[in-house]
């Protein structure tokens, strides 16, 4: 996951004042124009700087982007640079200046910019955004890449071995646990047209915007999403609507409770902090999936997952301590950052 590690404020920055626990809103451009005066004209690119320096003065990370994106958002853009030369240099109404001001007073109030905008792309498909359900990460975008190419590698061999006449097309099963907007989920499903997805979320909220979301890309005939704690058991009716899958995907809680207080306030006081917490070694909901895998795979099936840098060892160690799961690391990959973020677990027989 990409994470926001500032430290919180201690005081209220200069110029700031507390209002019921939230800042008001910065006051060296009008928010709306005074009662019979009309408000002096700015352009969007003036807007920008604007916001950029006081997020950046106030200690808001990745000012001048979250700057650009609220700006860009207001005007109907999804980023700053896609707008025309003279949209960026023409003023901008008095709403659309009044509409930019109240969502960067959120973004001071440290609101992350997918709550405040209410959308963000992954893997080409904007998905709508609400908080609490966990933001998904620009790295998870590769754990939906290896699964991708797993079934692409099986849809070669099936093909070399003459097996796709009984089979047309690679149609794979996917049980995504932990599913939060639906990201993993829709993202395999838009790239796999004839695979069938289980989405799993203990979170109510997650849930509906999973259903909300693939709504949104047509893609609810493909789906089923289930409001399911995976760490209460297997519940065979729920997670096999379809039958044994072929992969087991997830990006499950796994920040080692100890890190937690580390995490910027951008994911401390707008996400679910469950969907980050995987306990003291963060394995809580690891352990929990590898423990039901092997119930839930077919013979020969993949589990896919993201993972903190020191889990791949943890991950192994409990795997052979846990020879009656038949499972084991076929292969760590690292994130862009160089990191071991992923792990691809075969099973390896049939286990009742």
């Amino acid at each position: 996951m990409w994470l926001w590690r500032v430290k919180p404020w201690g005081l209220a920055p200069r110029g700031l004042k507390w209002k019921g626990g939230l800042l008001s809103p910065p006051v060296l451009l009008p928010l709306r124009p005074v009662s019979g005066c009309r408000a002096p004209s700015v352009t969007a690119t003036a807007l920008v700087n604007y916001w950029a320096q006081l997020f950046e003065e106030r200690g808001v990370p990745e000012a001048r982007e979250s700057s650009e994106y609220i700006v860009a958002h207001v005007l109907g853009a999804k980023t700053f640079q896609s707008l025309l030369a003279s949209q960026r240099s023409t003023s901008i109404t008095d709403l659309q200046r009044e509409q930019i001001g109240e969502l960067c007073t959120q973004r001071l109030q440290r609101m992350p910019v997918q709550y405040i905008i209410g959308e963000w792309d992954f893997q080409g498909l904007t998905l709508k955004m609400a908080p609490p359900v966990f933001i998904p990460r620009p790295e998870t975008e590769e754990l939906v890449n290896l699964v991708l190419h797993e079934e692409f590698q099986r849809c070669q061999e099936r093909r070399g071995r003459g097996t796709l006449d009984h089979q047309p097309h690679c149609s794979p099963v996917i049980l995504d646990v932990c599913c939060g907007s639906g990201a993993i989920a829709l993202s395999l499903l838009s790239r796999l047209t004839q695979s069938r997805v289980v989405a799993v979320d203990k979170g109510e909220e997650a849930v509906q915007l999973t259903r909300e979301n693939a709504q949104r890309l047509h893609l609810e005939n493909r789906i089923q999403i289930v409001h399911h704690d995976i760490t209460s058991g297997v519940n065979r009716e729920q997670l096999l609507p379809w039958g044994p899958v072929d992969f087991v995907v997830s990006n499950p809680p796994y920040i080692f409770h100890c890190d937690m207080e580390q995490l910027a306030p951008e994911i401390l006081s707008y996400e679910d902090t469950e969907s980050l917490d995987g306990g003291k070694d963060g394995m809580r909901v690891i352990r929990e999936i590898l423990s039901q895998a092997p119930m839930l795979l077919k013979d020969s099936g993949s589990i896919f997952l993201e993972v903190d840098p020191r889990h791949p060892e943890l991950v192994g160690n409990w795997l052979q301590s846990r020879p009656d799961l038949a499972l084991s690391i076929s292969a760590t990959h690292v994130d862009f950052c160089g990191k071991p973020r992923f792990l691809h677990i075969h099973k390896s027989r049939s286990c009742q």
